[in-house]
């Protein structure tokens, strides 16, 4: 076949439904701005999303002025920026500059501008990465074997601990379960034989529902042990999820009133600002805003919303499947396995059908470091787009 043209244009659908993500999380962080903490720090957190869905649009920009395949050039040096910032954070280092937030050292505070948090842009330096690595491995050795399988089975296994380790050292739950998720994704296209990832994921199951039965079992020697290792917060957690009734002024407290809040919405809702907040839930703004919004639009409006994140999940399987250049359909999968996740996530963790991570909801959620990371993830994609290339018989 030969080539006709590259096509080059922009997705406007894709851009439309981040501009309604847009909307939404700014609408809601409005309406919520008179019952947040009265402490500076969070008032007018809707002014700051604001911000950062600019500078997000300005990082979209300048990605999309570059070819996406520069980033497998730079792969090894976003991934070394990544992992140094991590390994900084271990060893609290800068003084003054590590920030410890609730007991876990994630953040870097510079006056001005504010906290960075490095494990969020580590998800997309992840996803380039291992991209390159599948891409690089698949070139070097086409025929799939089971040896060779295996051998670039480690290679992302590898590459992913890495920074999987140093991210639960913080603690962070939400960010090693989110980095574990987008190598799952990863894996599933990288042409690892099906025997193989069907073996792992067996694995997998019966692990956790051997730890489950563990827990069930022998449930304060488990917990003596995590205190032990300093995991206290997962006990909380694990604890809030499997025992609410028990642990409802503990680790159930947000949970069960993220439940009663999406509860009282009922249908349509309790209108806009006319709430009062009844229900006291300490992260409303981040990683309990989906109870916000089905407090105040009831069960029509979180519906319509989950549609949205549905059609934004499907426009980039539709671009991944589009793509003809494997490092691009890899990416956006891993793209496509961050979101999916998350989203999942936290709206289970809000109807206690996950045990809370700490992950706000994409897009939706205030958050400066994430919502710049959501949005250089989807310059990527749109970078992807622009630059796929059709050809002649090919169906349009």
């Amino acid at each position: 076949m030969s080539e006709n043209n590259t096509n080059a244009k922009l997705d406007y659908s894709l851009i439309f439904i981040i501009i309604l993500l847009a909307i939404i999380s700014v609408f809601t962080l409005y309406t919520l701005d008179p019952y947040l903490d009265q402490n500076p720090l969070f008032q007018n957190m809707y002014v700051k999303q604001i911000v950062w869905y600019i500078a997000g649009s300005i990082a979209i920009a300048v990605i999309m002025m570059f070819d996406y395949d520069r980033f497998r050039q730079v792969s090894w040096v976003l991934y070394g920026i990544g992992l140094i910032s991590l390994i900084m954070l271990y060893f609290h280092f800068p003084p003054g500059i590590a920030h410890e937030v609730k007991g876990a050292w994630g953040w870097f505070s510079f006056p001005g501008i504010g906290t960075i948090q490095p494990a969020e842009f580590m998800k997309v330096f992840l996803i380039i990465f291992l991209a390159h690595i599948m891409v690089a491995h698949n070139e070097k050795y086409p025929e799939h074997t089971i040896k060779m399988d295996l051998w670039l089975l480690c290679k992302i296994a590898i590459a992913a601990l890495v920074p999987i380790f140093f991210v639960a050292q913080q603690p962070d739950l939400g960010g090693v379960l989110v980095l574990s998720a987008i190598s799952a994704c990863m894996i599933l296209v990288s042409g690892i034989k099906w025997r193989i990832i069907l073996t792992i994921v067996g694995t997998v199951l019966l692990s956790f529902i051997t730890i489950i039965y563990v827990y069930l079992t022998y449930p304060d020697k488990v917990n003596e042990f995590l205190y032990d290792k300093d995991l206290g917060h997962v006990v909380a957690r694990f604890q809030g999820w499997l025992f609410p009734d028990d642990y409802s002024q503990e680790g159930a407290y947000q949970t069960l009133n993220a439940m009663k809040a999406i509860g009282s919405g009922q249908l349509v809702g309790k209108g806009i600002g006319d709430f009062e907040m009844t229900y006291k839930i300490p992260e409303y703004h981040t990683d309990y805003i989906f109870s916000a919004i089905a407090e105040q639009f009831g069960f029509f409006g979180s519906s319509i919303l989950i549609l949205i994140f549905f059609l934004l999940i499907y426009r980039l399987i539709f671009i991944a499947l589009k793509s003809k250049d494997p490092f691009a359909s890899y990416m956006v999968t891993g793209i496509i396995g961050m979101f999916t996740y998350q989203i999942f996530q936290n709206v289970g963790m809000s109807i206690q059908l996950l045990p809370v991570t700490g992950l706000p909801l994409p897009f939706i959620g205030y958050g400066g470091s994430s919502t710049l990371t959501y949005m250089i993830a989807i310059g990527i994609v749109l970078s992807v787009y622009y630059r796929i290339k059709t050809y002649m018989f090919d169906e349009s």
